[in-house]
């Protein structure tokens, strides 16, 4: 015979077990601003968002620099267009302006990981280690558990410092 009030703490052990289990679990993210840049749906539904992204797809940067901006003049606190224009300035070689566009990304949303990423990468175009690490850093204290932008920033670092010479 089963000892029911034994049987029923440990259902419930069991019960609280599991669901602390689901709520640990990862749950699907959209990607903004991962090394990807086709990764991530876009923000809300303004068309310019989305012709932007595709632009970024097409690497069309004058055409998505262009759309972008018009996402940030409409909304000033859009941290995901700010990154994906500093994105856009970046390719186009437009550093000075790219660093402006992140740094407004992370002063709207500071654990923004996309422009974390990005910024990096950006310190690393124009030769700046450390600024690179600082935000490498930053990921790291963001992704408790890793995520795919402080990855692929620590791999542009170490590939970066690999291919300097002493």
């Amino acid at each position: 015979m089963i000892d029911l009030p034994k049987f029923s703490r440990i259902s419930v052990v069991v019960f609280a077990l599991l669901a602390a289990f689901a709520l640990a679990a990862p749950q699907p993210v959209a990607a903004m601003g991962s090394s990807d840049p086709a990764a991530g749906a876009p923000k809300a539904a303004d068309p310019d968002f989305a012709e932007g992204k595709k632009a970024i797809d097409a690497k069309d940067w004058p055409r998505a620099v262009d759309l972008f901006s018009r996402v940030v003049a409409k909304d000033e606190k859009n941290a995901d267009a700010f990154n994906w224009l500093g994105y856009a300035l970046r390719n186009q070689g437009d550093y000075p302006k790219a660093f402006a566009a992140y740094e407004k990304a992370l002063g709207i949303d500071p654990r923004h990981k996309g422009a974390h990423e990005y910024i990096g990468e950006a310190y690393l175009k124009v030769n700046n280690v450390a600024k690179a690490e600082e935000h490498l850093r930053r990921l790291d204290s963001i992704c408790t558990f890793g995520c795919a932008e402080l990855t692929e920033l620590k791999t542009k670092i170490a590939a970066f410092k690999a291919a300097k010479p002493s």
